[in-house]
């Protein structure tokens, strides 16, 4: 699954590493349509376009804590990445997303408060629209943020 940081998001690592500031208490993976290709000059998810919240999705993705259990993999090789939780989404009452377009993107976002506002750090290509039915799962698996 192809990837990528938004410039936004690797000045919010390093500021957060190398500042000890501007850290989110957590963090969320959203899904947003294939309206819009994210590039690294996005800034906030009103970016993108949300898919409609609904039968098993609530605007704004779900909630990552900072610790190993949602961030379950770290390694220190040729290959630097941190790996993030199975992320699942289950239809529930029709189709998921509720309605429009399916999911291209995941994307990771800050805590904003107001979701539209949240950063973008990054995201990752779905490869084509995804959309379940109910009682079927989306579900992301090791979604890698690598640095090399």
């Amino acid at each position: 699954m192809a990837s990528g940081y938004t410039n936004r998001g690797k000045f919010l690592i390093l500021q957060g590493v190398f500042r000890n500031t501007g850290l989110p208490t957590n963090y969320f993976v959203a899904l947003a349509t294939s309206a819009t290709t994210p590039l690294s000059t996005h800034t906030t998810f009103s970016s993108l376009t949300e898919i409609a919240a609904g039968n098993g999705y609530t605007s704004g993705g779900i909630s990552l804590t900072k610790n190993s259990t949602d961030f379950d993999v770290l390694t220190e090789a040729a290959t630097t990445l941190i790996q993030i939780k199975d992320v699942v989404w289950t239809a529930t009452t029709a189709n998921l997303p509720a309605s429009g377009n399916g999911a291209r993107w995941a994307v990771l976002l800050d805590d904003n408060v107001t979701v539209g506002s949240r950063q973008i750090l990054a995201w990752w290509d779905l490869v084509s629209d995804r959309t379940v039915s109910v009682g079927q799962t989306l579900t992301l698996q090791n979604l890698e943020l690598d640095l090399t």
